[in-house]
């Protein structure tokens, strides 16, 4: 089985809901488990800054699903869950990424591995170092990638919605 590393995103909504439905969603993935959720973390919006804040948390899965395979069964749960792509970075009701899968490098039409931008954000980084904290990305560990951010925006998510 192949170790992956997704992020996950809301802020529209019910956010804590939305991940929790979007983990659901997965769990039910066939040859897929989930190994590790990491702490939620609330962040600014990044991109589009005209937005509500984010939650975000990352999950490693051991799956047999194919990165396309996986790929597609994350749109569905995207679709499932009425994201619409209406904005660039915009605001969304979930938004589920593939991360890194396994050490595979691809620069695919619609897959990039590992994620193209892991490394410029810190919402991504820090739960990533939950699950595990000495996984690198394009040959440096996370927590090296992180001392050149600004991760103060990074909260961990302690409140009710």
């Amino acid at each position: 089985m192949s170790r992956v590393y997704l992020g996950l995103g809301t802020n529209v909504g019910d956010r804590l809901k939305y991940l929790n439905d979007a983990i659901k969603h997965i769990e039910q993935f066939e040859n897929t488990e989930i190994v590790k959720i990491s702490n939620v973390y609330e962040t600014r919006p990044w991109g589009y800054t005209n937005q509500n804040d984010f939650l975000n948390l990352c999950v490693s899965i051991e799956t047999n699903l194919k990165p396309q395979e996986l790929l597609q069964k994350c749109l569905e749960v995207e679709i499932n869950l009425k994201r619409e792509r209406i904005i660039r970075w915009g605001p969304r009701t979930i938004d589920i990424d593939i991360l890194v899968y396994d050490d595979i490098i691809c620069n695919g039409e619609k897959l990039t591995l590992p994620h193209p931008r892991i490394q410029e954000r810190a919402f991504v980084l820090i739960p990533l170092i939950d699950l595990k904290e000495d996984l690198t990305i394009k040959g440096r560990l996370l927590k090296d990638w992180l001392s050149e951010l600004d991760a103060e925006e990074v909260k961990e998510y302690i409140g009710n919605e």
